[in-house]
């Protein structure tokens, strides 16, 4: 069994029309990159069904870039996607600064996924302070 089944099959994400007129679906380890993006940069109360669904990560837009800052947005995406998404162990998350760039951090989130214990990466970027050039 590769685990697929137990990792499911679902619209991608962020969700857009193809050439073709319909909508792209991801699986296996994609459909799980799709999961974590969308339980980071979902804001907490966003959905009313489940208001306590998502990281809240853009509640840190206008803070401080500092170690204790980015200390308190790692803290966000490891309780929200060891709550959200049980098909990964997180391995490490890290928050770190982008040289010459104030207002940007690059948050890494490595995670194997249970099923087949493969290891896999995720790597995005989230500004700290809108409107900075």
């Amino acid at each position: 069994m590769n685990g697929h089944a137990f990792i499911g099959r679902g619209w991608r994400f962020p969700i857009k029309v193809n050439p073709r007129g319909g909508l792209d679906w991801s699986e296996g380890p994609d459909r799980i990159r799709d999961a974590i993006w969308i339980v980071l940069k979902t804001s907490l109360g966003e959905r009313l069904m489940l208001p306590t669904f998502g990281a809240g990560v853009d509640d840190f837009v206008f803070q401080t870039n500092s170690a204790a800052t980015r200390a308190a947005l790692v803290q966000e995406i490891r309780t929200a996607l060891a709550r959200w998404e049980p098909r990964v162990e997180l391995v490490a998350v890290r928050v770190d600064p982008v040289p010459g760039e104030p207002s940007q951090v690059i948050a890494a989130v490595e995670y194997r996924i249970r099923a087949t214990n493969e290891l896999f990466n995720v790597v995005l970027p989230f500004f700290l302070s809108e409107g900075v050039s």
